[in-house]
């Protein structure tokens, strides 16, 4: 039996909207299977709780990594997480001019819309070099943090992301787009234009 028709209308007009600029925004990429290509991850999943060493976007703590659990960091945030590591001279300067531009454009934006750069290289990728990275492109407090896993949970990260790729860099230029409960939900073509990737955000964090 179909559902009545007052039951979609009781929906919040703002979550409808948002619900069909994500799907109208996921149509470019295709909807896709979990860890495949670019687009909606369906079912949505959530990845293992890594342990991480992490740099506030105020290099506040640029001595010593603040130790992280991955899960705390993405549960009740959107958040926008690349793979990157300081001694990339290719793709992940343009991925951090990237998320600078994203971070220009939430300006005003809810707290809750983060960017998160994740290392792959966590022997070289200590907190100086992270707090480093992040001041290059002007990373903001409570917008844009980075952290390096330990290495035993690179491999499996990189697995879950499906984010291995041929060359020096060794990663993708994709942006991954979490849910507020956690989950991995959307993946985007590598070097998403800033707008977009912001886009995407807020219409997740609409969805939810």
């Amino acid at each position: 039996m179909n559902a009545h028709p007052a039951a979609a209308d009781r929906l919040p007009r703002r979550r409808l909207l948002a619900a069909g600029a994500l799907a109208l925004l996921a149509s470019r990429h295709g909807a896709t299977a979990a860890h495949e290509s670019a687009g909606p991850v369906l079912p949505r999943e959530r990845p293992a709780n890594l342990r991480l060493s992490l740099v506030e976007g105020d290099g506040s703590n640029p001595g010593s990594g603040k130790p992280a659990l991955l899960h705390n960091l993405l549960k009740g945030n959107v958040t926008a997480l690349q793979l990157m590591f300081t001694g990339c001279s290719a793709t992940c300067p343009i991925q951090g001019a990237i998320f600078a531009d994203a971070q220009a454009r939430l300006a005003s934006a809810d707290k809750q819309l983060r960017l998160l750069s994740i290392s792959i290289d966590p022997l070289s990728d200590d907190a100086p070099a992270l707090a480093r990275w992040l001041a290059r492109f002007g990373a903001q407090p409570q917008r844009w943090s980075a952290a390096a896993p330990a290495v035993r949970d690179v491999d499996p990260m990189l697995d879950f992301l499906r984010g291995r790729a041929v060359g020096a860099d060794r990663h993708t230029a994709q942006a991954y787009l979490f849910d507020r409960q956690g989950r991995l939900a959307f993946r985007t073509v590598d070097m998403p234009p800033g707008g977009e990737l912001v886009r995407l955000m807020q219409a997740l964090a609409a969805a939810a």
